[in-house]
Order: structure tokens, then sequence, then C-alpha cells
């Protein structure tokens, strides 16, 4: 009986390690997905992946890809956009992201994103640091 139980907790346990690393693919998938429609300069398609909230903000988006391209530039235009950790808590997921924008200057951007009820993720902020700045 002890090997069951314990079977079970193991299957649980991975089961949700799974079902995490399900859901980091899916927030990287759309965080690139944006970055990929500002690199094509396609406001549109990168509005689509902003959460409601930022759309409230921003209700259009050329106003959208006007805010990104003068307050984020190296988000918009960059040498390189590469993954760093994730951390999730509850329907939210924080995605860290080093950039090294078009000049060779290093950042660190940390994305959040929120879960949507259709079960998809959009993106509800981005908070850019020039690397070693501090908080």
């Amino acid at each position: 009986m002890r090997i069951a139980a314990l079977l079970v907790a193991i299957s649980v346990i991975f089961g949700s390690v799974s079902a995490c690393a399900d859901d980091v693919t899916a927030a990287r998938g759309v965080v690139r997905a944006q970055e990929q429609a500002f690199a094509r300069d396609d406001a549109a398609g990168a509005y689509s992946h902003a959460a409601p909230a930022l759309k409230e903000i921003f209700p259009a988006p050329d106003i959208f890809m006007s805010m990104v391209q003068s307050g984020y530039a190296p988000v918009y235009r960059h040498k390189s956009f590469e993954f760093g950790e994730s951390k999730i808590e509850g329907s939210s997921i924080a995605q860290r992201v080093h950039i090294i924008d078009a000049n060779g200057e290093a950042w660190e951007a940390l994305y959040t994103l929120e879960q949507q009820p259709d079960g998809s993720y959009k993106i509800t902020g981005c908070t850019l640091l020039k690397a070693g700045q501090a908080v």
C-alpha cells in the first residue's frame, strides 16, 4: 500500500512539473511571437499578444507600437534575444530575457504574462533594465 501511495505521489509531482514546463513553453512562444512581430514591423501581430489591460492603456496597434519603439528600443530592435529563467505563480508567469541591443549593450527584460480564460497566455507587462543596473 505504501508503494502505491508513493507511486501516486511521484506521478502527481511529475505531472505538475510537466504542466509547468508546458506553461513556460507556451509563455515563451507568446514572447517570441511578439518579438518576431516587432522585427517585421507588424503592429497588429505584436498587439495581439498584449493582455486586455494593456489594450485598455494602448487602445490601438499603432499606439502600442509607437510606445514600444520609443520606450523599449532594445526589445523593438536588437542583436540578441535569449530566454533566461522563468517563475510561475498561479496563473502568472515571469519570464526573464537577456537582450543585446542594436548598439551592443546588454539589457535584462522581465516579461509578465497572465493566463487568459481560454487557456492562452498574454503579455501583461515588460520591465527593462540595463544589465548590471540596480533595481
